[in-house]
């Protein structure tokens, strides 16, 4: 019976101390050596892509944002303010009850196939309007000028970048709005496209926010 009440003590014990070392080795050494690692060789990236305008920190360069006008009176769903450089399309086009307007609740696109009646007209609404709000007085913007990135949402719904492509047909838009000379906007757009990474990896990039903040710089200063 001692022999029992000793052995199950001793088993007790030793359990009991695998517990409090495991314990300290994964749940605080661990993490914090991890933790020590991300922050020293890879701080900007464990801490979010934080970008920072004016001394806070404004957005993530991992997620997009909207650049809309407030909503007026009886509408549901904001126009674009066009004195800003515009990301790809906020709401998965169209009815999506999975991501809007790049809400952090959930992620994902609409799931519909390529021949979809109702993807079609949604893209093919898109591309008007795309051809609508980027011509002006002396540019017009052709339906075959626009990108598929302009007119379809990423599969997340939540894509920063847009293709430069499409970053350059808002160009004239942009100068006009905020009147600038079109090729000083244009050089904005040339210094913040970013190439395929590591020269072969996706595609050539343009951060939407990185290049709306550069924009209100150069709007305060002409």
């Amino acid at each position: 019976m001692n022999n029992s009440v000793t052995n199950t003590a001793r088993l007790l014990a030793a359990g009991l101390r695998a517990l409090l070392v495991l314990t300290l080795v994964t749940g605080v050494i661990y993490p914090l050596v991890i933790t020590g690692i991300a922050q020293g060789l890879f701080n900007d990236k464990a801490n979010g892509s934080e970008i920072k305008a004016d001394g806070k920190v404004v957005g993530s360069s991992l997620i997009g944002q909207s650049y809309n006008l407030p909503l007026k009176e009886g509408q549901e769903t904001p126009e674009p303010d066009l004195k800003w450089f515009q990301g790809r399309p906020q709401n998965g086009l169209g009815t999506n009850s999975v991501n809007t307007q790049y809400k952090l609740i959930l992620s994902g696109a609409t799931n519909r196939s390529g021949d979809n009646e109702e993807l079609i007209q949604w893209v093919k609404d898109a591309q008007a309007a795309v051809v609508k709000d980027n011509s002006t007085a002396d540019y017009t913007v052709k339906p075959s000028d626009v990108p598929a990135d302009a007119v379809t949402s990423s599969g997340s719904g939540l894509d920063p970048n847009i293709s430069p492509e499409y970053a350059e047909i808002q160009v004239h838009r942009i100068a006009e709005k905020n009147g600038l000379p079109v090729a000083e906007v244009q050089k904005l757009v040339d210094e913040h496209t970013e190439g395929r990474t590591l020269g072969f990896m996706g595609e050539p990039r343009v951060n939407v926010l990185q290049l709306n903040i550069a924009l209100k710089e150069l709007v305060a200063k002409s």
